[in-house]
């Protein structure tokens, strides 16, 4: 059995070494470069629903007019991932809108 690099996903140090284990029995890393934005990690992910890419499929096909349980069938995860990825991705939206300017008007008579 060979040794085997193990770079950072995020910064792609080498500085890594090994962190454990989690619940479910996978190896967990950690970068002990100093400017990493991440300290913990995994190279195979057991849920790929946390996979960047699938988020980004998410935001992509919810773009494009997928509904929630469309989403959730063709990328095969749960609808509740599929909602929590969007959450997320509209509190970060990179447009600002400021929510204490935003006025609802109601029309008379409703």
């Amino acid at each position: 059995m060979g040794l085997i690099p193990v770079l950072c996903p995020h910064c792609h140090s080498d500085q890594v070494i090994k962190g454990g284990k989690t619940k479910a029995g996978q190896q967990r890393y950690k970068c002990q470069n100093t400017g990493c934005p991440h300290y913990s990690f995994q190279l195979e992910l057991l849920y790929k629903g946390r996979a960047p890419a699938i988020k980004e499929q998410i935001v992509d096909m919810s773009l494009n007019g997928s509904g929630i349980r469309d989403t959730a069938r063709v990328l095969q995860i749960s609808p509740t991932t599929v909602m929590n990825a969007l959450k997320k991705k509209s509190l970060r939206s990179p447009r600002g809108t400021d929510r204490s300017s935003i006025r609802c008007t109601r029309a008379k008579g409703t």
